[in-house]
């Protein structure tokens, strides 16, 4: 893993070109994962190990991408605190936490036993991935995960969660604990099955303002890449800690304290300016539109190599600003990948 190109560029070194993978490459714009899904729910492929390790081989297989992550689901963790969850496609939560008592009745389980399917995936899949793709493990951030909670699902205003930390800020802060060492465990007890990376997507963290992201979201992810900076080092190896910080362009100074060595960024912002205010420890992944794939295969190349001019050639992965589109083309995503590689290998040269 270490002298792979995906791991070298999460330390910011030197690279004959930038690695590239997709967020959601693997699921619903692959016709081989549509042919899978005919015959087996999203939850039944997210805890049947072999299930999860053959859709996570898929893009790898059909996109050559430079790294390969894990098929499951942020909310996976859920029925084993106690909240179950069920997709239509999308997530519903029979019971929503809106108080201090549906806090109390949280469990934080030992990840080893609630969530056993993740890690015999992750077996399955280092046995077999070639070695110089390096496998992803990934959580959602406490504060993603405690807004799914809260909710009950996704939202559009998002006014449950956010009344719940303006007008209870102490019940706010148990669960967003509770959210914090649930993802801890499982993210950590990833790295010990064999990722060898680890991410958390703090997908709703834009919702927050700066004061509000350093109260309610950055203690709590620092506190998960604590633990997972642990794991790595009881087991002597580099891991790269990725955190997607989605529409942090108000918050981003705060990712420099997340404990994260890599920040995955949206579309919304530029790269260069980021990375100058990221500072020069920092490795950065994204930030294509998704929705640029929906275009031309001449745009796509011109877009990505619009992304690579603004990274630099130094500390950069490239990827998607969010998840790719279920409509997107697969032969779209490997005009992408080819394109990545054919002007970042140039400029190195």
């Amino acid at each position: 893993m270490s002298d792979t190109l995906f791991a070298r560029a999460c330390r910011r070194e030197p690279v004959e070109r930038t690695p590239v993978w997709i967020m959601r490459q693997a699921g619903r714009y692959l016709p081989e994962y549509r042919a899978l899904r005919v015959n087996a729910d999203f939850l039944t492929c997210c805890r049947t190990p072999e299930l999860a390790c053959e859709i996570t081989l898929q893009p790898v297989r059909r996109l050559d991408v430079d790294a390969a992550i894990l098929f499951s689901d942020i909310l996976v963790p859920l029925p084993a605190m106690g909240v179950e969850v069920t997709f239509h496609p999308c997530p519903h939560l029979a019971r929503p936490v809106r108080s201090a008592g549906d806090v109390d009745a949280l469990r934080v389980p030992d990840a080893r036993e609630a969530t056993p399917f993740v890690f015999d995936a992750i077996r399955l899949l280092r046995r077999e991935l070639s070695p110089t793709v390096p496998l992803i493990g990934f959580a959602g951030a406490p504060f993603t995960m405690a807004t799914y909670l809260v909710e009950g699902g996704g939202s559009k205003h998002f006014e449950a969660i956010k009344g719940l930390l303006f007008s209870d800020p102490p019940t706010a802060h148990a669960l967003l604990a509770c959210c914090a060492d649930t993802v801890a465990s499982l993210l950590a007890e990833q790295v010990r099955a064999g990722a060898q990376a680890a991410m958390l997507f703090d997908t709703w963290a834009g919702l927050l303002g700066p004061a509000d992201y350093r109260a309610f979201a950055l203690p709590y992810v620092r506190r998960v890449f604590d633990r997972v900076a642990d794991a790595a080092a009881d087991l002597g190896v580099d891991v790269p800690r990725i955190y997607y910080a989605g529409n942090a362009a108000g918050w981003l100074p705060a990712c420099r304290d997340t404990g994260a060595t890599v920040i995955g960024l949206d579309w919304r912002m530029d790269l260069g300016p980021a990375r100058a205010v990221l500072g020069p420890s920092l490795a950065v992944q994204g930030n294509l539109d998704p929705a640029v794939l929906l275009g031309p295969p001449d745009q796509i190349r011109q877009r990505a190599r619009l992304v690579l001019e603004e990274a630099g050639p130094f500390g950069h992965v490239f990827n998607l600003g969010h998840g790719i589109l279920p409509q997107t083309p697969p032969e779209h995503a490997r005009v992408l990948v080819d394109a990545v590689r054919e002007w970042s290998s140039r400029r190195a040269a």
